[in-house]
């Protein structure tokens, strides 16, 4: 593992947890509901399937915001999806200080996040979004991609740090 500086030290954030159940929803609806709730500030976006009374098969929609975002989330679940009531409470997410830096790939550089506890990396990813535009533009598979950064930190793959 690499080790940084002490300073480098996790944080809390005081969130809100948002939660709906959706048992008659079009499934195409929820992609785009996905893409306006993070557009209203939402910090995480996922959906678990559920089964509700009469075992109606649902999805059940969660999502992470900051105080500020209640209000602007909440109509949008309401305008925009088939719930009667939303259900939402404080909580706190333990998150690790990321560092960025760039390594170099045979495509050019990749940024890389590090996610950093009590002074060592615990964590390592490239960035999705960079190596997507490389596999696109170079019309390679990504996990190709994914294998060049690997190897330019010195990883075989993506457990290698973890174990």
């Amino acid at each position: 593992m690499v080790s940084h500086p002490p300073n480098h030290e996790h944080f809390d954030d005081q969130m809100v947890k948002m939660e709906v159940n959706l048992d008659d929803i079009p499934g195409e609806w929820l992609g785009y509901v996905m893409d306006l709730l993070f557009d209203a500030g939402a910090n995480d976006v996922f959906y678990t399937p559920i089964f509700m009374k009469k075992n109606r098969p649902a999805v059940l929609l969660q999502l992470l915001c900051s105080q500020k975002n209640i209000n602007r989330i909440k109509e949008i679940l309401f305008k925009e999806t088939t719930t009667l009531g939303v259900r939402y409470y404080p909580i706190t997410v333990h998150r690790l200080e990321r560092i960025f830096r760039r390594v170099p790939t045979e495509w050019g550089m990749v940024t890389i996040k590090e996610g950093i506890f009590e002074g060592q990396v615990v964590q390592r990813a490239p960035e999705y979004e960079e190596c997507k535009k490389i596999a696109e533009y170079h019309k390679i598979p990504l996990k190709q991609v994914y294998a060049q950064v690997w190897k330019a930190i010195g990883q075989d793959n993506q457990t290698d740090d973890k174990r």
